[in-house]
């Protein structure tokens, strides 16, 4: 059984609400601590939620958008069913039935029912549309803040990458460039190092680049993502070790490569060992 892993909470109007994600982008909000503003038995809350015609047909169709293994035969069952007196749901009924991927029921510490960010804010409609405007505006909050520390950690990681190839630039300078170049010449070499670095992790040089994104602002380091910005940094570092060492040009290309596929095929696989993932776990 996977573990429910809470990634943020949501504060609003002295309520918590937990938060979980399996890829940073789709964001499932726990429904459970959404109902105890209305109740102790968020359990009951939810399932007379789920009763409500408007609500199933709102569920399925937000399943036929998202879901490819969606079943729509049992949705249209579910349809023709709701609103009557006799007529029952839970989440557990709902996921099994139509292999529904909108609402996920978890066991644990932090278990209970959560539901896509979509299908939630509809959820604290119900609720109260008074108390879903307080979630909403927490919710933009935590957005923000993420936002911004994203936009800081990317900036960091370009500011370490500029300063690696200050490093990498002065072992050029001591180590490469005769005195004889004019400063010509000496730019030249600089551009040629700084495209290896570029065919080494991106494969192409900045002109390349250019010629294949025309109209876009800036270079192909800037497009870089966090992964490939720390890659660089590091290769940086090694090419001035590796000039230090007298290697040819050719020789550190070959080696600086296989270094990056290394570095970025490491961070990838860790970056998805440590997601969170989503099972169809039942309580």
């Amino acid at each position: 059984m996977a573990k429910t892993i809470i990634k943020e909470i949501i504060h609003a109007k002295g309520v918590d609400i937990g938060i979980y994600t399996m890829d940073f982008e789709n964001e499932f909000i726990s429904l459970t601590d959404i109902a105890k503003y209305k109740s102790e038995d968020p359990t009951a809350v939810i399932q007379n939620w789920m009763r409500n015609r408007d609500v199933i047909e709102f569920l399925g169709l937000w399943e036929s958008l998202h879901n490819l293994d969606f079943k729509p035969l049992e949705f249209e069952g579910f349809k023709n069913q709701a609103g009557a007196n006799a007529f029952t749901m839970s989440p557990k009924k709902w996921i099994d039935a139509t292999n529904a991927i909108g609402i996920v029921s978890k066991s644990g510490r932090y278990g209970g029912t959560f539901a896509h960010s979509d299908i939630a804010f509809e959820f604290a409609s119900w609720i109260s549309p008074e108390f879903k405007l307080y979630i909403i505006k927490d919710y933009k909050r935590l957005k923000t803040e993420e936002n911004s520390r994203l936009s800081l950690n990317w900036n960091l990681n370009r500011e370490i990458s500029k300063l690696n190839y200050r490093i990498h630039t002065d072992a050029i300078k001591s180590n490469l460039i005769p005195p004889e170049l004019t400063p010509e010449q000496i730019g030249l070499a600089y551009a040629s190092e700084a495209d290896m670095l570029n065919v080494a992790l991106f494969g192409k040089t900045a002109k390349q680049w250019h010629a294949e994104n025309q109209g876009k602002k800036g270079n192909i380091r800037d497009y870089a993502t966090l992964n490939q910005l720390l890659v660089l940094a590091n290769i940086e570092s090694y090419n001035a070790i590796l000039i230090e060492q007298g290697r040819s040009q050719s020789e550190r290309l070959v080696i600086l490569h296989d270094l990056a596929v290394k570095q970025m095929q490491t961070m990838e696989s860790l970056n998805k060992s440590n997601l969170p993932q989503i099972g169809k776990n039942k309580c």
